[in-house]
Formats: structure tokens, C-alpha cells, sequence
């Protein structure tokens, strides 16, 4: 069952990172159209630089849910890869609930943000007047559905660490080995990894 729902989970914020990155070609491309009108044409095209920042503020909580399932999150790993496999998985376990409660915290008070600008009906203090609520949204959204994956995961995790199935934590939650990040990078490249005992031709 746990699979399942991390394999859906999986999918999902897949979809959430190919639409955000269709966005941010899309806000690229209005800045880009921009400068070249107000280089060429000497127009300037109100709220290109206003709208891309909404963009990127969601964008990038839409792709927190396919770093944290990719375990692509940056970790200081200097001294993690000297201790025993159950020391890491505790570590791991350890590391992710600290982040669901800071992630608690911040989904929050985002909320809480969205709901104020929403009775509020506040607007932005440029020309466009934007109200804020609408990109709050899209931001909130995406902070919505990283606490969701977060809180799956550290239960799937914590599931694992009781059942003392190291491998499944390290899976989840730890950091990827050399070879799995390879593995990864080199995915559909006909690139063969070298292991100690393979021949010379292979390597």
C-alpha cells in the first residue's frame, strides 16, 4: 500500500514540476519579449517583471514535492556515510520530522496569509493592482501538497525504521549513494557503470 501511494505521490509532483517549468519558459518568455520591445520599439510591457515573481514564488513550492521523493534536497553528508545503516535510518527519520515541523509552521501561517488576503481583498501596490490571493494561491497550493508528501513520507519512513528495513529507509528518506545519483543522471544513455570486477572493456 505504502508503494502505491509513493508511486502516485511520485507522479503527481511530476506533473506539478512539468507545469511549473511551463510557466517559467512561459514568464522567460513574456521578460524576454519585454526587453526586446522596450530595446527595439522603446515599449515597455507593464507587469512582466511583477507577474514573473509570482511565477517563480510558486513554482518553486510546486517542485518541493519531487526533490523531497527524488531525495534531491542538499545535506551535509560529511560524516553520515561513516555510521552503520541503522544509525543513518534513525538520522534520516530524525531529519525528516524536524523538516514536517518547520513545514507545519510555514504552511500555516501561508494559509493564514491567503485567508487575510482573501477577506481582505487585498491588491497589490503597482500599477496592475493585483489581488493577492490569486498568486497566493498557486502558492499555497504547492506548499499544501509538499506537507501532504512530507507526512507520507516520514510515516512510510518511521514504518520501515520499526520494521528495521534499513535498505527501504535509505530508499526513502537517505542520501543517495554515488551510484544511484549515476543511475539517475545517466538514465536513458547508453552508459555502462563500472563495477570493481568487470572487465577492462567495460569500464
Amino acid at each position: 500500500m505504502f508503494a502505491a501511494i509513493h508511486a502516485r505521490l511520485e507522479k503527481l509532483s511530476q506533473y506539478a514540476v512539468w507545469l511549473g517549468g511551463t510557466a517559467l519558459l512561459a514568464a522567460a518568455l513574456m521578460v524576454t519579449l519585454d526587453v526586446l520591445s522596450r530595446k527595439i520599439f522603446n515599449v515597455t510591457m507593464s507587469g512582466s517583471d511583477e507577474y514573473s515573481g509570482y511565477v517563480f514564488s510558486a513554482t518553486t513550492t510546486w517542485a518541493y514535492s519531487y526533490c523531497l521523493l527524488h531525495r534531491s534536497n542538499v545535506r551535509i553528508d560529511a560524516l553520515y556515510n561513516l555510521f552503520p545503516r541503522p544509525v543513518t535510518a534513525v538520522l534520516d527519520v530524525i531529519g525528516l520530522s524536524l523538516l514536517l515541523y518547520f513545514m507545519w509552521i510555514m504552511t500555516y501561517y501561508a494559509f493564514v496569509s491567503f485567508e487575510n488576503s482573501w477577506t481582505s481583498n487585498s491588491v497589490s501596490i503597482t500599477t496592475l493592482g493585483t489581488r493577492q490571493w490569486i498568486p497566493q494561491l498557486f502558492w499555497v497550493a504547492g506548499l499544501a501538497l509538499f506537507f501532504v508528501t512530507l507526512v507520507f513520507v516520514v510515516v512510510y519512513s518511521l514504518v520501515a525504521l520499526l520494521q528495521r528495513n534499513w535498505d527501504l529507509v535509505a530508499k526513502i528518506a537517505g542520501v543517495p549513494s554515488i551510484a544511484e545519483v549515476m543511475e539517475e543522471e545517466t538514465a536513458g544513455i547508453d552508459v555502462v557503470m563500472a563495477t570493481p570486477d568487470a572487465p577492462p572493456s567495460e569500464k
